[in-house]
């Protein structure tokens, strides 16, 4: 795997560590702003809406640009954006610069995941994908919980200010080992036109139903898994970080798995993490007050929750062909809608007092959603005849020499 995959989920941590780190920060941010919890709560929403118009806009707007230049501006954005919130004095100014940042991470992940598709090069897609999305989870595993005792022990500020110093590292880093590319893989300068011409399919648009459908499904369950592990499975608050952390280590070690398997076997890599993580959520919602089954269901939720990953993104990039930036973008939206929607489904069903174990049966309900929009996705491919993934592969791999000359400079 070229070095530069590496440095990309490096940054990806960075970017991912901010996400979601403000739910560690609430209380002390609330009360230095003089708002309340829920106020500041709003930030995380606010990023999530920033994250799913700011991909596709800025992934229009950049479509001409180098894509090493526009990687380095958007964290350099990211960059400064948390300095400012860093120094925020009010909280109007915190909410235009958390914006600001979403709309910076956005663009970086919508040419991120290009660029990690050029470097891994044929037959490597989905498995570049794992590293690059791998980052993510490493900053659920670590970059979160840290932010949350940085603020703790230095003020939310200093939370902020790491961020920032983590993210200028990986500007570093790519500004050292990520080769310059042409804006395509051919060379040729990219066409809005054709990359708006990908969504003229009805596989595309399945394909990010069934990306929306399995965040709503993870994130939904996730987002009250302290309340359900102390309420439902009598865990003491003390230990729930630590079962958090096993859902961490299982998303990691679930999207390395499935990445060196989608490329492969795409649809596959698709249905078995889905079949598996409907299983563990209905399991988690019926037999939750068994604490041995609660931590395995935990650590499962993860490995089969993003497991589906790699499959997932690579199905974009496998019917963008040579237009992959703006579907790539979509991707981000989709997950993001996902993210923002399964939380809110999650928060109705406990509002309507039918309790926390209702909310991963629920979760594993969307799943079956999923798995059946994935089952549509194969059934519109063998309609129209499309070629197996691994004939595409190989006949890209072909060239593979004579495009790497062109691509980098």
């Amino acid at each position: 795997m070229h070095r530069g995959v590496y440095v990309l989920a490096l940054s990806v941590f960075a970017l991912g560590t901010t996400e979601f780190m403000i739910s560690g920060l609430l209380p002390g941010m609330a009360r230095d702003l003089g708002v309340s919890v829920s106020a500041v709560g709003g930030l995380i929403a606010a990023f999530a809406i920033g994250m799913v118009v700011g991909a596709p806009v800025m992934a229009a707007l950049t479509l001409r640009w180098p894509r090493k230049a526009t990687l380095l501006g958007a964290l350099a954005v990211f960059v400064l954006g948390h300095v400012v919130a860093g120094f925020a004095s009010d909280y109007s100014t915190l909410v235009v610069a958390r914006v600001v940042t979403a709309v910076a991470t956005g663009a970086f992940w919508a040419v991120g995941g290009t660029v990690v598709v050029r470097l891994a090069g044929p037959g490597k897609r989905a498995r570049g994908l794992a590293v690059f999305v791998g980052g993510l989870t490493v900053a659920n595993v670590l970059g979160v919980p840290l932010g949350t005792v940085i603020g703790e022990g230095g003020g939310w500020r200093g939370a902020f200010f790491a961020v920032a110093g983590a993210a200028l590292v990986a500007m570093l880093g790519v500004l050292a080992l990520v080769p310059r590319l042409h804006t395509s893989s051919g060379g040729a300068q990219p066409n809005l036109r054709a990359e708006l011409r990908v969504f003229r399919q009805p596989r595309a648009w399945v394909a990010l139903g069934t990306i929306s459908l399995t965040g709503a499904a993870i994130f939904g369950t996730f987002s009250y898994l302290s309340p359900f592990l102390v309420g439902v499975s009598g865990f003491t608050e003390g230990i729930v970080p630590l079962l958090l952390a096993v859902f961490g280590v299982g998303a990691v070690i679930g999207l390395q798995v499935a990445g060196r398997f989608a490329d492969s076997h795409p649809f596959a890599s698709l249905f078995l993490p889905l079949a598996a993580l409907a299983l563990v959520l209905a399991a988690l919602g019926l037999f939750g007050e068994n604490k041995v089954l609660a931590i395995v269901a935990v650590g499962l939720l993860g490995f089969a929750g993003f497991g589906a990953n790699p499959a997932l993104l690579g199905r974009m990039f496998s019917l963008a062909g040579e237009a992959p930036t703006l579907a790539n973008s979509m991707n981000v939206s989709a997950f993001n809608i996902g993210n923002t929607v399964g939380p809110l489904v999650g928060g109705a069903v406990i509002d309507a007092g039918l309790g926390y174990p209702t909310v991963p049966v629920v979760g594993a309900g969307i799943v079956v959603l999923a798995l059946l929009a994935g089952f549509g996705s194969l059934l519109l491919d063998r309609r129209i005849g499309a070629p197996e993934p691994q004939q595409v592969e190989h006949r890209h791999s072909e060239d593979t020499e004579e495009e790497a000359a062109v691509c980098v400079s």
